[in-house]
């Protein structure tokens, strides 16, 4: 049996102990005629992997089984494709989002949105991850990838892209609206851009001065540095642009989703692409508070399609596969400018 090199996390401990181990386990095969073969070129690291190796969303059952090869967000060549295959040729490039596999067969799946699947398989969340050399995929969840697109590129686009751009569809985007953005790091960056494109008016919000600089060049109207004095931030930012129309949360902390649902004004929408505690609302407020997961394979498409024509810009740092660790550990400490990227 040919083997692979892959980043396996036996069970879940602090990134600071180096949970992930490098070892070589049997390669990935085709074993069903619909399925294709990729060798992976690249493999994005978002912050909910952190979450999950670190035990911080055992609650809610993630990750479902150990031992696992986390990385959700992968693209690579094909190099063997499955005897019902059409989609695809040998030698084609292809990406996975988070969403490995669905039923195709439930209400969820029936109506596009086979992401909300009740027996989904989640890419990252079994041997299944992007974490090493190969990983096999049904073709009907794979996205072809342009030649154009370099794998450093591409990769971010299946996890941090189609939840940028889902989160953004969400928030009802239109010409002016004023759209809060709370979060500006692999995923912020993105929804920036994607919110641009509709002709928002953007406040980006971020704790780190590095990451309003950033949001700053990629077209936010306005930069705001988070302050847990939550008066003190309401009150700068009514000073300078009353209250929001909508807000989009990616911080995966508590009050930053409180301080963005009292940033919009009554009516408005709070979109949350995060986990968290409930936050308290006042229903006689009038808002919408709606949640958001990645998005369906016409949505990843789209994104594909979105990127390719505007240029938008993916900011990203590439590593080695056997650095994981590291790599985690500097996106725990707001080291990383916007995606990591392992490269195998």
């Amino acid at each position: 049996m040919e083997k692979m090199r892959a980043m396996i996390l036996d069970k879940c401990a602090k990134i600071e102990t180096n949970p992930l181990k490098l070892v070589e386990i049997d390669r990935h095969k085709i074993e069903r005629p619909n399925e294709i073969l990729l060798k992976i070129e690249a493999c994005g690291v978002c912050h909910s992997q952190l979450h999950g190796i670190e035990g911080d969303w055992k609650d809610i059952g993630i990750p479902p089984v150990l031992p696992t090869v986390p990385g959700h967000e992968v693209v690579g060549k094909i190099v063997q494709i499955g005897e019902s295959v059409s989609k695809f040729k040998v030698g084609d490039r292809a990406g996975v989002t988070p969403l490995l596999e669905a039923c195709k067969d439930c209400q969820y799946c029936k109506a596009g949105r086979e992401y909300l699947c009740e027996s989904s398989v989640i890419t990252g969340e079994s041997f299944k991850g992007g974490y090493t050399e190969y990983i096999t995929v049904v073709e009907d969840f794979a996205t072809r990838v342009p030649d154009s697109m370099t794998p450093e590129y591409a990769a971010p686009l299946f996890c941090a892209g189609i939840t940028a751009y889902k989160a953004v569809k969400a928030a009802e985007p239109k010409q002016n609206k004023k759209m809060g953005i709370f979060g500006i790091g692999g995923v912020g960056h993105m929804a920036i851009q994607f919110a641009r494109i509709e002709g928002c008016d953007v406040v980006a919000v971020s704790r780190s001065q590095n990451h309003l600089d950033v949001a700053k060049r990629l077209g936010a109207s306005d930069v705001m540095a988070f302050s847990e004095k939550q008066p003190e931030f309401l009150d700068a930012l009514k000073e300078r642009h009353g209250m929001l129309d909508a807000a989009i949360v990616f911080a995966p902390a508590d009050i930053v989703t409180d301080t963005a649902i009292k940033s919009v004004k009554k009516g408005g929408l709070i979109v949350i692409a995060t986990v968290g505690e409930n936050p308290t609302f006042m229903a006689f407020e009038e808002k919408t508070i709606r949640g958001t997961l990645i998005g369906s394979t016409k949505d990843m498409e789209q994104v594909i399609k979105i990127c390719d024509k505007e240029n938008i810009e993916v900011i990203t740092q590439t590593f080695p596969l056997e650095e994981a660790n590291d790599v985690l550990r500097k996106l725990k400490y707001s080291e990383i400018k916007a995606r990591a990227v392992l490269i195998p």
